[in-house]
């Protein structure tokens, strides 16, 4: 029963974790009438909570690991008391820093539950697994609509209050239902980040999820203030439209992944930063409300469908080290958070323009578009190597003059010629003398006509024993048509 229950507990968990961690940025309209901070301070406000629930999940996710969500989950909400009710008495632009910082561990709990809940399934349901848990987003939309109709009515400090409720209740929720017999995953930290760290891979996702959360917390924490300044539209209405970004790029974070475990994550990422590119450039030329509704629409689509891909792909390609991975991945996409307020905030202080701002997002998800090809274009150069060298059938593989470039292990082990013993000299170092000079002349004119040959033929092993091969002979060939390579694969079918 416990077990049952971890998917919808941690989704709730990760619910009130994200919703007090953008606590500051849905309130920031009201706090601003009581305590007076400088325009240009205000991305400050807002950003902070979002770096230490940054940095934060590498440890987090480790501790996943060794002591299990529950223990996780239970410690971060009763430390978030603390800042909680420091920012309900806040009365200074340096109270708000300190407190915000803090707001950073309900952030930090990402990483706890893309740690846990991938160990309850088969890794085909991984994508699904982790999407579902990832609706937990939808904090974030709760704060932003409910926070300012509550502040309306009752004052932001009393708003701020009524978070600390929540945090108690879920405290006693993890502590009654959290599952205490979760399995344990014990390594030292630092051999596990060792391992990661060197693998390419970890770097690349962590930019795709830098770019795809990133923009979805950038928008979040950037839109119900620009909204109201730059539209001019009530606060309480931009609060129900940043809550519905958010809640598009939530409810397609699981779309996400369940479309990476029925097709290829990477070849539908590609489509995901096609769109975030595409969509910023609209934003670049500072459209009407009508265009920037539709251009933030379609960024809500491909940020969330692209936050449930990497997360697919995270446990894929580190399922021993999924608490280091996920925290690595999940602190990058925290992190582009952080930096996307200030970039257009410092850019419009200058220019009094956001568009500079929003054509280089569009720049760097152009980049990752790239990054991704070239990631699918890796794996299926690995595939190919991997069927190179694993096959039974022995390979060589010969220039256009018949001068052998490589072979695989097959080969030797069917020939006894190492590949050091062969590359660089002619296949006819394997002819036994029983064909005719009349049967090559026949074979290499088919070669030349069909473009591959099939057929019987008797070579000779290194140790001078005769076997009897079945060989196919392919031709490889450029744009124009001209032959650059010859593929020879054989299977021995001697008679016993």
């Amino acid at each position: 029963m416990i077990r049952k229950i971890q998917v919808p507990l941690q989704t709730l968990n990760l619910i009130v974790g994200f919703a007090v961690w953008v606590l500051l940025s849905s309130l920031i309209p009201f706090i601003v009438e009581d305590i007076a901070i400088p325009p240009e301070r205000l991305a400050i406000v807002t950003a902070v909570p979002v770096v230490l629930g940054s940095v934060l999940r590498i440890p987090f996710g480790y501790y996943t690991n060794i002591i299990g969500a529950r223990l996780v989950f239970l410690i971060s909400f009763i430390l978030l008391l603390i800042p909680v009710f420091y920012i309900s008495k806040a009365s200074s632009f340096m109270d708000l820093i300190i407190g915000g910082t803090f707001l950073g561990i309900g952030g930090a709990v990402f990483s706890v539950g893309v740690t846990s809940l991938p160990k309850y399934y088969p890794k085909e349901k991984h994508g699904l697994v982790n999407g579902i848990y990832g609706i937990g987003n939808l904090g974030t939309a709760v704060s932003t609509f409910a926070a300012p109709v509550f502040a309306a009515q009752i004052g932001w400090e009393k708003t701020v209050q009524l978070y600390l409720i929540v945090l108690v209740i879920f405290a006693a929720l993890n502590f009654f239902f959290g599952d205490r017999q979760e399995k344990k995953i014990k390594a030292p930290i630092m051999d596990q980040i060792k391992q990661v760290a060197k693998d390419e891979k970890l770097w690349l996702l962590s930019l795709f999820y830098f770019i795809t959360f990133g923009s979805f917390v950038a928008f979040t924490v950037f839109l119900p203030n620009f909204l109201v300044t730059y539209f001019g539209i009530d606060k309480v209405d931009a609060g129900m439209r940043t809550a519905g970004f958010i809640a598009l790029a939530t409810f397609l974070r699981p779309v996400g992944g369940w479309l990476g475990d029925k097709y290829p994550p990477l070849n539908l990422l590609m489509v995901c930063f096609a769109g975030l590119t595409g969509a910023s450039v609209i934003l670049a030329f500072s459209p009407s409300i009508g265009l920037y509704t539709v251009g933030s629409l379609i960024i809500a689509v491909c940020a969330g469908a692209g936050n449930g891909l990497v997360f697919k792909l995270v446990p894929t390609y580190f399922s021993k080290q999924a608490g280091i991975a996920n925290g690595f991945v999940s602190m990058m996409g925290g992190l582009g958070g952080f930096f996307p307020p200030l970039l257009l905030s410092v850019v419009f202080s200058m220019t009094g323009s956001y568009s500079i701002g929003f054509m280089a997002f569009s720049q760097f998800a152009l980049v990752s578009f790239v990054l991704v090809f070239w990631l699918y274009y890796m794996e299926r150069l690995q595939v190919s190597s991997e069927v190179f060298e694993s096959t039974g059938q022995g390979i060589l593989v010969t220039n256009s003059d018949g001068t052998i470039e490589t072979v695989n292990p097959a080969f030797t082990e069917l020939t006894g010629y190492s590949p050091e013993e062969v590359i660089g000299r002619n296949p006819n170092i394997l002819s036994s003398g029983k064909q005719s000079p009349e049967f090559y002349t026949t074979m290499w004119g088919q070669i030349g006509q069909e473009g591959e040959w099939k057929g019987k033929l008797w070579n000779k092993k290194k140790n001078g024993e005769e076997y009897l091969e079945l060989l196919t002979i392919h031709t490889i060939t450029d744009d124009s048509g001209e032959v650059v390579r010859y593929v020879g694969t054989f299977t021995d079918i001697t008679p016993e």
